[in-house]
């Protein structure tokens, strides 16, 4: 499991860097996160709903049928979406109200 951060969608604002349970995201001179050892990534996905940008990415590997597919979160009226970007430039949705996720 890993993720993936674009620096050039990074605002520098660590929040990434303050929830990483692994202390593995890093901020640079110019503060904007980065990872240095991707693979050692515990695949939580904190970081991703931290990050207000859309700027980490978390890699949905052929393991778990993603077959290099890559999905982040974004915030849309209250509610939380997580956004799955196929290698084919295809995007799916699946939106979540955070008010109700640990309802069952």
């Amino acid at each position: 499991m890993s993720i993936a951060i674009d620096r050039n969608k990074c605002v520098g604002c660590g929040r990434c860097h303050e929830v990483c349970p692994g202390t593995l995201i890093k901020l640079g001179a110019d503060k904007k996160a980065y990872i240095k050892y991707p693979k050692d990534c515990w695949g939580c996905t904190s970081c991703i709903k931290e990050c207000p940008v859309y700027a980490i990415s978390f890699y949905l590997g052929a393991d778990i049928g993603g077959m290099g597919s890559k999905v982040h979160t974004e915030k849309k009226d209250g509610l939380l979406c997580w956004v799955i970007e196929q290698p084919d430039g295809k995007t799916a949705e699946i939106a979540i109200d955070p008010k109700e996720s640990n309802k069952y």
